[in-house]
């Protein structure tokens, strides 16, 4: 039984439709080739998290070499955020009968364009034409790689696989962004975007080299999607979490430079060693919320976020600034792989279909976050944007503990 089943709950998840069609997956590859694609597929989606955010250590450099405001710089992660939301459930579905690594290599080959297309590009408008194209890359490749490690390891694997696989995703988050700041700071913005590209081509030729043929198992639809929604109530309540926690994330974290600078009083020249301190800092949560109950752990996230936001917003000095900061990066570290196991915990006979939807969303509330943000930096003040974050974090906290702490425990208890 799963939580759609729960009581209270008015229509049950849909069964998938019979994979008879399509050929029976080829037999796991040796081990070791196992493990190496997974490696890949993690490299990749690393790459591909870390094209999304450059952006956030690069706006000021950015916006002052093409002649735009912080606030219109930040569209730099909205149109790929929001491209990538909406390619999420569109190449899942739109894939069919493609082999998977065939689509893969080329969504990364795309990125890896766009982000060289990037450092070259003379103006904003080409530099923004190039993050749409990452978008696309970003939220197809995410939504099918979520399947894959079931087809690269043994069943007893899985579980490790997935994670090292999604782990990309918070390295990304809290490393590859510090890793691309210092990078601009050193050889300037177009040097950053450079790198990535090449990562790109580096990450495409391991999946060429490493990856088996992954040829289709079944179809997903999209009559499947809002069944889904509809149907299983932990699902819904996944992707509502989802999108006030990253949209409340990026209101502020899109900003973060010229909060640290305007408001926090930090010097522009250790910027980038701070955002690696928040990237060590993420990597320690990501392991920490790993251990937990993924429902209270994005309780605790959410509820943390709100009172460091709040109070990065409003505490003068470095050194709020800095112990603030670190604790960002600690509480934030543990967002993706706590969601990303709320969704398989919720529907574990449709992963692939539920984690389209978180993918989706995902990426659709950065693109919110980075507006929302942008339009408060421009009106209001830097501070503006943390503080608008921590609103969104504070709904979010009270929404977890309304919907799941009263309702999922049953649900849970049921799926056993």
């Amino acid at each position: 039984m799963t939580a759609a089943d729960a009581p209270g709950d008015t229509a049950p998840t849909p069964d998938p439709p019979p994979p008879a069609a399509y050929p029976a997956p080829a037999a796991y590859p040796a081990p070791w080739k196992g493990w190496a694609a997974v490696l890949a597929v993690a490299l990749a989606i690393f790459c591909l998290i870390t094209s999304e955010l450059l952006p956030v250590g690069l706006l000021t450099p950015v916006g002052d070499a093409l002649g735009v405001s912080d606030g219109t710089a930040g569209l730099m992660v909205t149109v790929p955020g929001l491209v990538a939301g909406l390619c999420a459930p569109l190449v899942t579905v739109g894939a069919g009968r493609l082999d998977r690594r065939l689509v893969l290599c080329v969504l990364i080959a795309l990125t890896a364009a766009a982000n060289l297309a990037a450092a070259v590009a003379p103006g904003f408008a080409v530099l923004l034409a190039a993050r749409l194209l990452v978008g696309v890359g970003v939220g197809g490749f995410w939504a099918l790689a979520g399947g894959l490690a079931v087809r690269l390891v043994p069943q007893r694997h899985v579980g490790r696989a997935t994670a090292l696989v999604f782990g990309g995703v918070p390295t990304a988050s809290v490393l590859g962004v510090p890793a691309g700041t210092l990078l601009g700071e050193l050889g300037g913005w177009r040097a950053a975007f450079g790198a990535v590209g090449v990562l790109g081509l580096l990450a495409l030729a391991a999946l060429l080299l490493l990856l088996p043929p992954l040829p289709p198992t079944r179809d997903i639809t999209f009559r499947e999607l809002p069944a889904l929604l509809r149907g299983n109530r932990g699902v819904r309540a996944g992707v509502i979490v989802t999108f006030l926690v990253v949209t409340g994330q990026f209101a502020a974290y899109t900003f973060v430079r010229p909060v640290l600078q305007d408001v926090s009083g930090i010097d522009a020249a250790y910027v980038s060693t701070l955002l690696l301190g928040y990237g060590a800092a993420g990597v320690g949560g990501n392991f920490l919320a790993g251990a937990r109950d993924a429902y209270r752990a994005v309780l605790v996230i959410s509820s943390a976020l709100t009172v460091v936001l709040g109070l990065i917003a409003t505490l003068p000095g470095a050194a709020a600034g800095t112990a603030l900061l670190l604790a960002w990066g600690l509480a934030y570290g543990g967002v993706s792989v706590s969601l990303q196991s709320w969704m398989i915990k919720a529907a574990p006979g449709a992963a692939e279909a539920a984690t389209s939807l978180m993918v989706a969303m995902f990426n659709l509330a950065i693109a919110a976050g980075a507006l929302a943000g942008g339009f408060a930096v421009d009106g209001i003040g830097a501070a503006a944007a943390p503080l608008t974050g921590a609103a969104l974090m504070l709904v979010a906290a009270v929404t977890v503990s309304l919907t799941v702490m009263v309702r999922m425990p049953r649900a849970t208890a049921a799926d056993g």
